[in-house]
């Protein structure tokens, strides 16, 4: 038998930690850094391809941790992959779904690895390997989550100042309610029409209470709130969805494309957060926006706070859709003082650049990876 020249010979796994400019404050979770399971494919043509696996306060978000995709990648994926054909991206993940259920976060990071390697293979942008690119760049939002009012005002003073953001997000549902609508509206009386002011909730409401509080935040000019309830409650979100003067956007709810198909089915959100982690890569993630492309359902390019590689690779398949009306939310470089790449994505006019170098478009630093690496 002809020996593949494309063929797998490895699959490598690196924990890293790496330090952010601030505590980043979640509904569920505060980050004091930033973890993420570094992913290395090696192929018999001398080719290596690199990817992403990051979540959120180790299993703080959800079923997945650094620790548990390092293990499941090295005992579980890597002998499925290794001899495998690298160049056939299909198959290969069509091989791990076969036998390996869930671990979307994981199945990310290796999508992300084989398409970064087949595009430096071909001379191509991960973009270009997706359809095309009809975008060279996409408008970044930034979180407000410092949980203090003034702060919070100053930052995004500062971030309109410089052309950084001028779309904002705050993380609320930590503290009692009016407490946290107070904190909202005042950021948006404040910024006016200069900046587009969302919440995301983290499933923090019930039901009863996000009625009202959808009401206020929709009357107050807050653009867009992000699943203000539990996933579990799929019926709550479509009654939350009919009433909210405010659009309501699924987050949580999406745990994989079947779940994009349902709730556009039922009704029970006006906007996707797409994320490829959660839909298991960047190919995965555009079946997801397909199914609310054809329902009429508005698309926003999420985050799991990646650092370059994976924001990249997010960014590569954002490029390819017609429509990103509520743009998107890589900002996870920009939280971080230490990076583990030669070259740092760049943010510039309120966008973030996406390079149409082969692959996703950024080189590991060996020696910054090896001082990052858990040891």
């Amino acid at each position: 038998m002809e020996m593949i020249s494309s063929a797998i010979e490895s699959v490598e796994t690196i924990i890293v930690d790496l330090p952010t400019i601030r505590p980043h404050q979640l509904a569920m979770h505060t980050m004091q850094h930033q973890t993420m399971v570094i992913v290395r494919i090696r192929c018999a043509d001398g080719v290596e391809g690199i990817g992403e696996a990051t979540t959120i306060g180790g299993l703080a978000y959800g079923n997945e941790s650094p620790d548990s995709m390092k293990t499941n990648i090295d005992r579980f994926f890597a002998p499925l992959l290794v001899g495998q054909d690298a160049s056939n991206v299909n198959a290969a993940m069509q091989r791990l779904d076969r036998t390996i259920k869930g671990n979307t976060f994981a199945k990310s990071g290796i999508e992300t690895a084989l398409l970064d390697a087949q595009g430096k293979r071909l001379g191509m942008a991960v973009s270009e390997l997706l359809g095309g690119r009809v975008r060279d760049s996409l408008e970044v939002a930034w979180t407000l989550a410092s949980g203090d009012t003034d702060k919070d005002i100053a930052e995004a003073e500062h971030m309109l100042d410089i052309r950084r953001h001028r779309v904002f997000k705050l993380k609320i549902g930590a503290n009692e309610v009016s407490r946290d609508l107070k904190h909202v509206i005042a950021i948006k009386k404040a910024l006016g029409d200069r900046g587009s002011v969302r919440v995301d909730v983290n499933q923090a409401w019930d039901e009863a209470v996000a009625i009202r509080a959808c009401q206020e935040l929709g009357d107050n000019g807050i653009d867009l709130i992000e699943q203000p309830i539990s996933r579990n409650n799929r019926s709550g979100q479509v009654r939350l969805n009919q009433r909210s003067p405010a659009p309501i956007m699924a987050d949580e709810s999406i745990e994989c494309v079947e779940d994009a198909f349902n709730l556009a089915a039922e009704g029970a959100a006006s906007v996707f957060a797409l994320k490829i982690a959660k839909n298991g890569g960047p190919r995965a993630v555009l079946r997801t926006a397909a199914i609310a492309e054809a329902a009429g359902i508005g698309l926003y390019g999420a985050t799991m706070l990646e650092g370059s590689v994976g924001s990249l690779a997010a960014a590569h398949a954002f490029l390819t859709l017609k429509k990103l009306t509520w743009h998107t939310e890589l900002f996870g470089p920009l939280l971080l003082t230490e990076d583990i790449v030669t070259e740092p994505p760049v943010y510039r006019d309120f966008q973030l650049e996406v390079p149409r170098t082969p692959g996703i478009g950024l080189t590991l630093d060996e020696e910054r990876l090896a001082f990052f690496s858990r040891k």
